[in-house]
């Protein structure tokens, strides 16, 4: 419990308090004014407008982002507060369908500022719960997020790890929902199921919490264009979207990264669930790859690593995205079927569309889109906090 009686207080510049008045979860350090009390990395603060109003509750940090706000009202305990969000997370999860479905063990639970719990995010595969703390504030709380997830009996775990990240969020250079890992640890590998598929994730020493299961709704979809195509998988991790491919009746499937570990991990998932169709694996550079590869595939999937990780990327990162798709235009056979991404959140999707249509001029296609992706349902985005909005996909036809 926080004694609101001891508890700092943080007062904004004058005017500097209309974006909290709607909502929005982040105060910028140039919003800041009059502090009260000892302020330490990750404690909770009373947030005040200059006139003295309330305007709510939230952890302090030290870098760009000041505070992170947890309550748009006052708050009498913390743990509880922390306690209530979660449970109404696993609610939206229950009415999602993901909670007891054994189709599907892998989702996000807890989703940052989409669930309202700025600095958080928790995944879970199976029986294990994998956790990520972003900010300070999330991390001293951590045993009384352990407890409340292995005392929430709907969900039925047994362990939860946590993951600290420490670097992005508190830097408004790198504001992603999704970013830089800590130092990779020793690997810890979980099994669960997708879809009814089969996978296996390294929830200790592979990216993010192990698993990328915001794309589970488009691997879905790239299972319903697969049938007797040849599919080239870039970028692809630990090749989910391999499996989806080959369950969808591929004819073969190449998967492309440039780590050998997520290699060792594709095969291991294609092997798991029993498929027969052709698959081959590339370690390399898939800007290389893609500039070597015959026009033989009429399938390609283009899921790259965040290219704009900090504004001063963002040029850099459309000339990237430009790059990769006007390469695989080039390649793709005509009638072919391109899936491309960007989990750039400093790059909105209308900057990203402009990279694809620039790409189609360079590579001289006509190229429709049919379909425009999103992040899967358990990664909500909080209407207040549309930088939650990350993920941006396109299926096109390629003539």
């Amino acid at each position: 419990m926080s004694d609101k009686s001891a508890r700092p207080v943080v007062v904004l510049r004058q005017g500097r308090e209309s974006a909290v008045r709607r909502r929005h979860p982040w105060i910028f350090s140039g919003a800041v004014g009059e502090r009260r009390g000892t302020l330490q990395r990750g404690c909770l603060v009373d947030v005040r407008a200059k006139d003295g109003a309330l305007l709510g509750c939230g952890h302090w940090g030290t870098r760009g982002i000041a505070i992170r706000m947890l309550s748009f009202s006052e708050v009498a305990d913390e743990r509880a507060l922390i306690q209530s969000k979660i449970a109404n997370a696993i609610s939206v999860r229950n009415r999602l369908g993901l909670v007891r479905n054994t189709a599907t063990t892998g989702y996000r639970l807890v989703h940052a500022e989409g669930d309202e719990l700025p600095g958080l995010i928790i995944d879970l595969y199976g029986s294990t719960a994998v956790a990520q703390c972003h900010s300070a504030g999330m991390w001293r709380l951590k045993d009384d997020i352990q407890e409340i997830l292995l005392t929430a009996a709907e969900l039925g775990l047994e362990q939860v790890v946590f993951r600290r990240v420490e670097s992005q969020i508190e830097d408004p250079d790198q504001q992603a929902a999704e970013g830089d890992q800590s130092p990779p640890e020793p690997s810890q590998i979980v099994s669960f199921s997708e879809n009814g598929l089969r996978f296996l994730a390294d929830i200790t020493g592979g990216q993010k919490t192990g698993f990328f299961l915001d794309q589970r709704v488009n691997r879905q979809k790239i299972r319903e264009h697969a049938a007797g195509k040849h599919v080239l998988n870039a970028f692809c991790y630990t090749g989910a979207f391999s499996v989806y491919a080959i369950a969808g009746g591929a004819e073969s499937v190449v998967s492309v990264d440039a780590s050998k570990s997520a290699i060792d991990l594709c095969r291991q998932n294609v092997v798991a669930n029993s498929v027969s169709a052709p698959h081959h694996t590339e370690v390399a550079d898939c800007f290389s790859y893609l500039g070597q590869i015959p026009d033989t595939f009429d399938l390609i999937v283009l899921d790259p690593p965040a290219f704009a990780k900090h504004q001063r990327a963002v040029q850099r990162a459309m000339r990237g995205y430009e790059t990769i798709n006007a390469l695989a235009l080039k390649k793709i056979k005509p009638g072919g079927v391109l899936a491309t991404f960007s989990c750039s959140q400093l790059i909105s999707r209308e900057m990203f569309r402009d990279s694809i249509m620039r790409a189609s001029v360079a590579a001289g296609r006509l190229v429709r889109i049919v379909d425009v992706l999103h992040q899967a349902p358990c990664h909500p985005t909080n209407i207040f906090h549309p930088e939650g909005d990350y993920l941006k996909g396109f299926i096109l036809f390629v003539e």
